[in-house]
């Protein structure tokens, strides 16, 4: 198969180019050529600026794309429509984000979706779920019999610079006990890249046509971190935790408060009745952990989205009010 890759060098799609790779593709990765060059020098690398410089990509023929950075309708529509006629297959990563609320847990593809206030907005970190439900709208206009919408969950695993689950195998290797959002039985909802790109791979591979949840099954929080290490969390309470301050999802990664946690709870039966399958959790946080101490990556991490991780401080001052609080409610 002869396979294009909007992108391809960063995580998800870079964890598509690994499988492509092994499994003998032709592989064509198209980007600035600014983020990891080096990467996959047996594949062919055209250069070029997806909102601008398309020109590289005309002329050419693939069997099937990837796009895993598309984020503004008007930028969609130009690669899809370009490669509209010289690409038999288009899968597009779109995200769990363009569900509207309220949720309701084990909602399916065919939940109600967001929609731009304003149609003209590209403001990607306001508008971010209705802009993807509007690229996925694009996706299906050009190719309405050859796409693949992919509505990825949380992605996690190696490579993974956001920190919302890299946190834990570091914070669970370190000494000391970690806070923890109680209840340990709180559902949550993630899935190794490396395993949604393969999917992804498939998808090209036998053409697996339509709009798919992509996350792993809902799994207790208590044995996520149990999967991330051995020490023994300190469950604190979520409206103690609300009450100081603490920044759900991010400062404290897989945590939503309990009015939102059906978010973390969508249902994945339609992809994994078309071959979605997961690794254990214990596999990728071991990997992670592994890829985040060669990388020298931070416990808590800076990002154009925010901070990711509770500073150990906090933590510290945060564990040490809820001991004083348990000890003046006690009977």
């Amino acid at each position: 198969m002869r396979l294009l890759v909007l992108g391809g060098t960063k995580f998800l799609g870079r964890a598509a180019v690994e499988v492509a790779l092994a499994r003998g593709h032709e592989v064509t990765l198209f980007n600035r050529g600014e983020t990891n060059p080096e990467l996959f020098p047996e594949a062919e690398k055209l250069r070029g600026d997806r909102d601008g410089d398309l020109s590289a990509l005309e002329g050419k023929e693939w069997d099937a794309v990837i796009d895993p950075s598309g984020y503004v309708p008007r930028v969609v529509r130009a690669s899809a429509e370009l490669l509209r006629g010289s690409v038999g297959h288009y899968v597009f990563v779109s995200s769990g984000s363009v569900y509207a609320e309220p949720y309701v847990r084990g909602y399916d593809e065919t939940a109600a979706t967001v929609e731009l206030e304003d149609p003209a907005s590209e403001d990607v970190m306001r508008d971010y779920g209705a802009l993807k439900a509007a690229c996925e709208e694009v996706v299906r206009e050009v190719f309405p019999d050859a796409h693949t919408n992919v509505r990825a969950g949380l992605l996690v695993g190696p490579h993974d610079g956001s920190g919302r689950f890299t946190y834990w195998p570091l914070r669970l290797a370190r000494s000391g006990e970690p806070l923890a959002p109680a209840p340990p039985e709180r559902l949550v909802q993630l899935i190794d890249a490396r395993d949604l790109g393969a999917w992804m791979v498939d998808a090209c591979e036998r053409r697996v046509s339509g709009t798919f949840n992509a996350s792993g099954e809902p799994v207790p929080l208590g044995e996520v971190l149990a999967a991330c290490g051995d020490a023994e969390p300190v469950w604190v309470d979520e409206e103690f935790l609300l009450e100081r301050g603490v920044d759900p999802w991010m400062e404290l990664p897989l945590w939503v408060p309990a009015e939102q946690e059906a978010f973390l709870q969508m249902s994945v039966a339609k992809a994994v009745a078309a071959g979605l399958r997961f690794r254990p959790l214990e596999e990728t946080a071991r990997d992670t952990l592994a890829w985040a101490r060669a990388d020298g990556a931070e416990l808590v991490t800076v990002t154009p989205y925010g901070t990711a991780g509770l500073d150990p401080v906090r933590e510290a001052e945060l564990l040490e009010a809820w001991r004083r609080r348990s000890v003046t409610l006690a009977p």
